[in-house]
């Protein structure tokens, strides 16, 4: 239902009953504001990339499994990586943590601002 049906319902039982003053009804519900959506501004997505960067950078000494590695031993005993596998969750707190930085709405203004 949108705003819009829903004051063409109540402009309909306005007639009908005198419990309800539908007119502040229909006012307040003018009042209500559809959510904007979340955007973020290119400077803004170029400085979480280059923190997230950073930060995986830093600790890129985690972001392997390293208890699931397998390896091949080559012709001339060349030790070659089978497999390895990114620990995606030891990877995600770290970007989780950086993430965590911008949680607040006071601090992305703070950031955009400057930015700018």
């Amino acid at each position: 239902m949108t705003k819009e049906n829903l004051i063409e319902q109540l402009e309909g039982v306005k007639s009908v009953t005198s419990t309800v003053d539908i007119d502040k009804m229909i006012k307040l519900i003018e009042l209500i504001e559809a959510p904007k959506a979340t955007t973020l501004s290119r400077e803004l997505i170029d400085e979480l990339s280059k923190r997230i960067e950073r930060c995986l950078d830093y600790n890129c000494d985690d972001l392997v499994d390293n208890e699931n590695i397998t390896f091949d031993i080559n012709y001339g005993n060349v030790i070659e990586v089978d497999e390895a596998c990114i620990d995606v969750y030891g990877t995600m707190d770290h970007i989780n943590a950086i993430l965590e930085e911008f949680e607040s709405e006071d601090e992305l203004d703070n950031i955009e601002s400057t930015l700018s």
